[in-house]
């Protein structure tokens, strides 16, 4: 599928403020997290809670492409634990994050302007791993995304992706019914801003520099995978620990998958 180049610009430049602005996935973890990581005591986070090491696995020497992941955390933690990094980000303020920390704490990351659907500059089997956190809703379709990964991974390499729950899309944006604690179902999935919102919602974000999200049903972002050839090794779920929608308490709107390529 061809990217709309004018939701993936104003995309860029959405997440270049928020990098500015130094919100959660922007802010570049400390001298002592590298450190720490450095002496083999590492955290990796594609949720919001801790990934489970075995997924990982060994990571001295391992080749690993944190995709869509800027922002001076995953690529910073995992280079500092002894990986090959290279990090791909369509926002030049997230990769200068991860430019930060290397420079700070000593690190080699490869950092790499582009979108995740094309990764064309790389070539057939290069990476061990993928790292792939909540991201893919930037994106009108994620087949290309797993397509991509599928290609560029080696044999027996492995893909780390988080997505959200698309239940979160369904419902009824209207403040009214998020005070009366309301879930009205209004949206169906596959759901997009620029497909389902009216105009003046669409200029009013455009207003606001926020970036236009896709809510991909799971048999894309679950079937998908499958469907390239990935095989899912491992599941997890976490609940959004600071809810933004009424659904967020009852149940967990957070998922990562284990995928590998045999």
């Amino acid at each position: 599928m061809q990217e709309n180049n004018k939701y993936t610009q104003h995309n860029e430049a959405a997440w270049d403020k928020q990098a500015l602005a130094n919100v959660q996935w922007s802010q570049p973890v400390s001298k002592e997290v590298v450190e720490r990581a450095k002496q083999g005591e590492w955290e990796l986070y594609v949720l919001p809670t801790p990934i489970n090491k075995e997924w990982l696995g060994n990571l001295q020497g391992k080749r690993v492409l944190c995709l869509a992941s800027a922002g001076g955390q995953q690529g910073s933690v995992l280079a500092a634990a002894g990986a090959i990094v290279t990090v791909l980000d369509l926002s030049t303020e997230q990769l200068n994050k991860d430019k930060f920390v290397a420079e700070r704490d000593g690190l080699t990351i490869e950092l790499v302007h582009g979108s995740m659907t094309d990764l064309s500059m790389f070539e057939d089997q290069t990476f061990d791993c993928i790292v792939h956190p909540i991201s893919n809703h930037y994106i009108e379709s994620v087949i290309p995304v797993w397509r991509e990964c599928y290609r560029v991974l080696k044999m027996g390499g492995s893909l780390i992706s988080s997505f959200y729950n698309p239940v979160v899309y369904i419902h009824d944006r209207d403040q009214r019914f998020a005070k009366d604690q309301v879930i009205k179902p209004k949206y169906r999935i596959p759901f997009a801003d620029l497909k389902d919102f009216t105009a003046d919602e669409i200029k009013n974000k455009q207003d606001k520099g926020e970036a236009f999200v896709f809510g991909h049903s799971l048999q894309d972002l679950i079937g998908g995978q499958l469907d390239q050839g990935f095989v899912i090794k491992a599941y997890e779920e976490a609940f959004q620990p600071n809810p933004r929608f009424v659904v967020d308490p009852f149940i967990p709107t957070f998922i990562a998958t284990l995928a590998l390529k045999i």
